[in-house]
C-alpha cells in the first residue's frame, strides 16, 4: 500500500495580515539566579564526530529537561551522575535543586560515552540513558509529591551509545509497557561519498504482563536507518505509529535484517531495467517492449479498450491498468520489431494533451523524452527566465530579482518531510512535504498527546498538533507567532527556541547570554493610532530581551507558562515571564 499524500491545512482565522511587528519593551523581567553545587555533565564532541549530523544531534543537545506532567519542574544531570530537580512554586522562596536520582555506574569512566538524557514518560515512569549505552526505565511514583523515590524497574545494555528522544507509556487490560525512541550515528564503512556515517533511529518496546511478577523485558525492537538527524521524532500515544520530521527520509528495517542488506536491496530496486519504454508526441504514444526468447505472434495477446490496456506475454501479464487519458482503441496498434520486441501505437484522443505516466499508478516503465520535445518545451518556458539580471527593465512583470532576498529567505533544506509510520511493519502510510516551511522547534502542550512542532510559513511561524485519531486530518495548525518565522532567521547566533504551552509567548536564546522573548498581541491600556492608516491601534505584540550575568556558554533552556528556564555550566537562571497563567 502507498503512502497517501497529505498538506497542512492552515487555520486562516488564526492568521493576521494586518500583524505591524513587535514593539521593543523596556519593561524589566525579574531574574532569578541559582548556584550549582556541581556542574552540568556536558560531553563535548570528540575529534571523530566531525559531522554536520553529530553537531545537531549531540553538540546542540538541550541539558535541560522539563516535566511536561508538573507545571514549572525542570531536571538537569550533572557531573556527579546525579539527577537533580528544581520545582518552582514561589519565585521570592527558591530552593537548592534538590538530588532525586543517582546514576548506579561512575560514566566518566567511558571514552566514547554520549550526553546522559532523560524523557518524562507519564506521571509515575522516565526512561533514562547514561550515554553508554545503558537503558534505564524507572519508576517514580507521582513526582508531584515529594519526596518520591526513583526505582529502577529496567535497565539493560544496548550497545554502542545513545540518546533517547522519546517516549510514551502503554497500558492495556494484561500488560504495561514503555515504548522508547534511542537515537544512535554510527559508522558506515562502505559509505565512500557521502559523511561515512547513518543516523539510527531505534523502537525499543518494554513490557509486562500484570499478573506476571518477573521483571520488565524487551518485547519489540524496531531500526530506522536514515542519513539525517531528525528534527522532529515522536511515538503515538497508542503505540501504533511513529511520526518523523527529516531532511532526508528514514527507512525501516525487518527484525534482524543487515542495514547493508536493506541499503542493496534499494540499489538493485533502482538499478532494475525498466520493464517497458515508452514515448509521446502531441497526436499518439509509442510503447516498447522486450520480448522474451523465441517468442512467436501467437504468445502475444494485446488487448486495447478506450480506457484500459493489457499485454500478456506467453501467458505472463506484463502490462495492465487504466490509461492516464483516452486513446482511439480501433486506430491503435501492435507490430514484433526486429530487434526482438513489441512496439504498441496508442493514439490519442485529447490531441496535445501531455501524460505524465503512461498507466496510472505503474512504475514499471520509463518515459524516454524526444530532443525535439524537450527544445519545445525550453522555448515556452525561455519567458520565466534571463541569462541578464534585468533584460527588459520597463516590462510589466519583471522576472524575479534574486538581489531582493535577504539572507533569511534562503533556506537549504528545501526537501523536508513529514512522515508517519506504521508501527508493526514500518512502512510510510502519510507523508507531507514541507518544501520550504522549515522546522523551528517542538513543544508539548498536551503531555497526553504527542509533540507540538512548529514551522514557519511565509513569515509565521505555526504550531501544529499531531492527531493520530484522525487519519483523513492528523495535523491540526492550533497557534500562530505573527512574523517569528522572519524574525528567528535575523538571530544568526540563536541557540534554543521555545514557546509556552499556552502559546502566550515564545522565546529563544543565544549561544552566550542574550534571551528574546516574543509575545503575543495583548489589548492597549491606552489610545493609539496609525497615523499612515488614520486607525486606532487596539493590540501591540512587545518583544523583550533579558541579558544573563555569566560568561558560561548557555546548555539549556526551557519554557513554560510563567517561565523560562536558562541553564548554564555552573547556574540556573529562572526569567519570570508572565505573572499569572
Amino acid at each position: 500500500m502507498e503512502a497517501a499524500n497529505c498538506s497542512l491545512r492552515v487555520k486562516r482565522p488564526l492568521l493576521d495580515p494586518r500583524f505591524e511587528g513587535y514593539k521593543l519593551s523596556l519593561e524589566p523581567l525579574p531574574c532569578y539566579q541559582l548556584e550549582l553545587d556541581a556542574a552540568v555533565a556536558e560531553v563535548k564532541l570528540r575529534d571523530e564526530q566531525y559531522t554536520l549530523e553529530h553537531m545537531h544531534a549531540f553538540g546542540m543537545y538541550n541539558y535541560l529537561h522539563c516535566d511536561s506532567w508538573y507545571q514549572d519542574s525542570v531536571y538537569y544531570i550533572d557531573n556527579l551522575g546525579r539527577i537533580m530537580n528544581l520545582t518552582v512554586m514561589l519565585d521570592t522562596a527558591l530552593g537548592k535543586p534538590r538530588e532525586v536520582f543517582r546514576l548506579p555506574t561512575d560514566v566518566t569512566a567511558c571514552d566514547n560515552r554520549l550526553c546522559a538524557s532523560i524523557h518524562f514518560t507519564s506521571p509515575t515512569w522516565v526512561t533514562l540513558s547514561d550515554g553508554t549505552g545503558r537503558l534505564y526505565v524507572i519508576g517514580t511514583g507521582d513526582r508531584g509529591n515529594s519526596p518520591e523515590k526513583w526505582e529502577i524497574m529496567f535497565n539493560e545494555e544496548l550497545g554502542n551509545p545513545f540518546v533517547i528522544i522519546h517516549s510514551v507509556s502503554l497500558l492495556k487490560a494484561e500488560e504495561h509497557a514503555v515504548a522508547i525512541l534511542l537515537l544512535r550515528i554510527e559508522k558506515e564503512e562502505s559509505d565512500m561519498k557521502g559523511s561515512g556515517f547513518y543516523v539510527s533511529l531505534e523502537w525499543v518496546t518494554v513490557s509486562k504482563k500484570k499478573e506476571d511478577s518477573k521483571k520488565y523485558e524487551i518485547t519489540k525492537h524496531h531500526v530506522l536507518r536514515g542519513k539525517s538527524v531528525p528534527h522532529y521524532a515522536a511515538i503515538e500515544p497508542n503505540g501504533n505509529g511513529l511520526m518523523i520530521v527529516s531532511y532526508k527520509s528514514f527507512q525501516g528495517l525487518a527484525v534482524g535484517q543487515d542495514p547493508e542488506e536493506s541499503m542493496d536491496e534499494d540499489r538493485s530496486e533502482k538499478s532494475k531495467e525498466p520493464l517497458y519504454y515508452w514515448q509521446q508526441t502531441e497526436d499518439d504514444l509509442t510503447v516498447t517492449i522486450k520480448l522474451p526468447e523465441n517468442s512467436t505472434k501467437e504468445d502475444i495477446h494485446v488487448q486495447f479498450l478506450p480506457d484500459t490496456i493489457n499485454v500478456v506475454l506467453k501467458g505472463v501479464q506484463v502490462l495492465e491498468g487504466t490509461l492516464h487519458s483516452s486513446v482511439d482503441h480501433e486506430s491503435s496498434t501492435w507490430t514484433i520489431k526486429e530487434n526482438d520486441s513489441l512496439e504498441i501505437s496508442l493514439i490519442k484522443k485529447n490531441e496535445g494533451l501531455t501524460w505524465p505516466e503512461l498507466v496510472v499508478g505503474d512504475e514499471q516503465g520509463e518515459l524516454v523524452r524526444d530532443p525535439a520535445q524537450c527544445a519545445a518545451i525550453a522555448e515556452r518556458l525561455m519567458h520565466l527566465t534571463s541569462d541578464e539580471l534585468n533584460p527588459n527593465p520597463d516590462k510589466e512583470k519583471p522576472p524575479c530579482n534574486a538581489q531582493e532576498l535577504e539572507e533569511c529567505d534562503i533556506f537549504f533544506e528545501e526537501s523536508s518531510s513529514l512522515c508517519r509510520f506504521d508501527g508493526n511493519t514500518l512502512k510510510t502510510t502519510h507523508v507531507v512535504n514541507l518544501g520550504s516551511n522549515q522546522y523551528l522547534f517542538s513543544v508539548t502542550v498536551d503531555p497526553q498527546e504527542m509533540p507540538c512542532f512548529c514551522l514557519r510559513h511565509d513569515v509565521d511561524a505555526l504550531l501544529w498538533q499531531p492527531h493520530c485519531s484522525k487519519q483523513d486530518d492528523m495535523w491540526e495548525h492550533i497557534a500562530t507567532f505573527n512574523a517569528l518565522g522572519y524574525v528567528q532567521a535575523s538571530k544568526r547566533d540563536k541557540k534554543f527556541f521555545a514557546c509556552a504551552p499556552n502559546y502566550s509567548y515564545a522565546a529563544l536564546c543565544e549561544c552566550l547570554r542574550r534571551v528574546f522573548i516574543y509575545r503575543q498581541p495583548t489589548p492597549m491600556s491606552t489610545v493609539l493610532y496609525n497615523r499612515k492608516e488614520g486607525r486606532h491601534v487596539g493590540q501591540v505584540a512587545k518583544q523583550q530581551v533579558a541579558s544573563l550575568e555569566t560568561n558560561d556558554p548557555i546548555l539549556g533552556f526551557q519554557a513554560t507558562n510563567e517561565r523560562l528556564f536558562v541553564l548554564t555550566t555552573k547556574d540556573l537562571f529562572l526569567i519570570k515571564v508572565n505573572t499569572e497563567n
